[in-house]
């Protein structure tokens, strides 16, 4: 009966974690066409920007439909228009758009697609989706929102791009409208929320401090490659941290089992 009463006190401590309350649909595609119009509206700029840096129409338009990454494409006609090597430029781009990689790691499992609708998924995966799709409570308002946020910013991303592109002209010195920092000043908008642990903030301080530090000494692309080490930089000290606060902590431990031992065996062989 002891044993018994043990258990059932056990079990009773110990309790399930309640669900995540569903949500509605109506909140999921409200909230999801909230952040794709929002933020597919800024392709405007980036056709505007594209365009002002000597991009052609078919090259401005084919870079939102096929790579359509927002930041890495900033960053691509912003390196070429400064200047730039292509290769450079291109590198630059490539390394800000590999984040995708890391939040499809996380989709996958939370979306749950099957192997053949992977591929058609991955285009969407960005931001913006990602930020979404985490948001829910299960696995069908996951889906939901991911599908309405990548469609509908998709979709407005390549007709403002293509607006922006046309009526680049119209507009003249596209560098006196500033329109270059719209995307990028989305990205920090929805990074800034991300940042809750000290380690992290650390990590986009560095970045943002190698950047400005390196831009005026280095060439164009190659300030946004070095902030890429930010993050293994501060993971390594972080590390490093830990592993000497372990040691003490153990070693403390150590000295006071010692001390607390040490009667228990003097009485044993007393």
């Amino acid at each position: 009966m002891a044993e018994q009463t043990d258990i059932r006190t056990t079990e009773e401590a110990a309790p399930p974690e309640p669900a995540r309350p569903a949500k509605p649909d109506s909140a999921v595609i409200r909230d999801a066409l909230g952040v794709g119009i929002a933020v597919g509206l800024s392709g405007f700029a980036f056709g505007v920007t594209s365009a002002g840096a000597g991009l052609s129409l078919l090259q401005t338009c084919a870079l939102s439909l096929l790579v359509f990454t927002g930041a890495s494409q900033f960053a691509l006609v912003g390196a070429l228009a400064a200047g730039g090597n292509p290769l450079t430029a291109a590198a630059g781009a490539f390394f800000l758009g590999v984040r995708n990689a890391f939040y499809g790691l996380r989709l996958s499992a939370v979306l749950g697609y099957r192997a053949t609708a992977r591929p058609f998924a991955a285009h969407w995966v960005i931001d913006e989706t990602t930020a979404v799709t985490l948001a829910q409570p299960d696995r069908r308002s996951a889906r939901l929102g991911f599908t309405v946020t990548g469609l509908s910013l998709y979709a407005l991303w390549n007709l403002t791009t293509l607006i922006g592109a046309l009526g680049a002209e119209a507009l003249g010195d596209t560098e006196a409208w500033g329109l270059d920092a719209a995307s990028p000043a989305v990205f920090l908008a929805l990074l800034a929320p991300m940042l809750r642990s000290t380690v992290e903030r650390v990590a986009a301080g560095l970045a943002v401090v190698l950047v400005m530090t390196t831009l005026p000494l280095l060439p164009t692309g190659v300030p946004v490659l070095l902030s890429a080490l930010a993050a293994p930089a501060v993971l390594v000290v972080q590390g490093r941290r830990e592993r000497a606060q372990g040691t003490g902590n153990d070693t403390t431990h150590t000295a006071d089992g010692d001390a607390h031992d040490r009667p228990a065996t003097e009485e044993k062989r007393a």
